[in-house]
């Protein structure tokens, strides 16, 4: 039996996570701003044509009405005021995304905490963390990447967040697992039978950064997540 944090386990555990989904390049927005303003660009061209076709053949005997021309020329403004703001919100969308690169960029090769349910177990060791709010009886299942369950476990623990569960790749026969992806499924019930709720996080190394994807994606364990789903780094 291993203890470890208030956690009991015949055998080490991994923690898993979920991939983040890619999000829409930051190219993409450029190009669609772009095409807005283009579109603006063009009604404004169009709308100033109009306008200066209209003074030109205007009835001397019968000219513009005065209210009519100022209202005009506050369209025409308010077309010229949004294409500025257009171009505004796309230098703050810019340097948006450079601050998100940067902040991203300082955690290769830390030891980031992401919330996730499926970890890479190498060296024969695999690591998650549980979150259980109250002190119950928690089953642990771990199933590999073909979805087949090869460990599980139930074990007596105490009420607290981000106790280790360490898994050493050895099954629920005896098996010596291979290294690979994990998942792991933790459900528990208190001392009066009600069900509780357990969340997993998993720790990986950030190897690398998507820097072509907005927000960047951060590589960890095979697996790609956002910087908002880091709960925390270790080192």
């Amino acid at each position: 039996m291993t203890t470890t944090s208030g956690v009991n386990t015949s055998s080490p555990v991994v923690s898993g996570t979920t991939p983040a989904s890619s999000s829409s390049n930051s190219n993409s927005a450029a190009a669609a701003n772009a095409l807005a303003n283009q579109q603006i660009a063009g009604n404004f061209q169009s709308f100033l044509q109009l306008l200066t076709t209209q003074l030109q053949n205007q009835n001397p005997l019968s000219p513009l009405d005065t209210n009519q021309f100022t209202q005009q020329l506050v369209e025409f403004a308010g077309v010229q005021q949004q294409i500025n703001t257009n171009d505004s919100l796309a230098s703050l969308v810019s340097l948006q995304q450079t601050a998100q690169s940067s902040q991203a960029l300082q955690f290769v090769g830390k030891t980031a905490i992401v919330k996730g349910s499926t970890a890479e177990m190498t060296n024969s060791q695999a690591t998650w963390e549980l979150n259980i709010p109250s002190a119950s009886t928690v089953n642990v299942s771990i199933a590999n990447s073909s979805g087949q369950t090869v460990y599980s476990s139930n074990f007596a623990a105490s009420a607290g967040n981000n106790q280790v569960f360490n898994w050493n790749g050895l099954g629920t026969d005896g098996t010596q697992y291979p290294a690979g992806n994990y998942t792991l499924t933790a459900t528990a019930k208190d001392a009066s039978g009600n069900t509780v709720g357990v969340s997993t996080s998993v720790a990986g190394v950030v190897n690398s950064v998507d820097l072509t994807q907005s927000p960047p994606l951060l590589s960890i364990g095979g697996q790609t997540f956002t910087v908002n789903q880091v709960e925390s780094i270790v080192n």
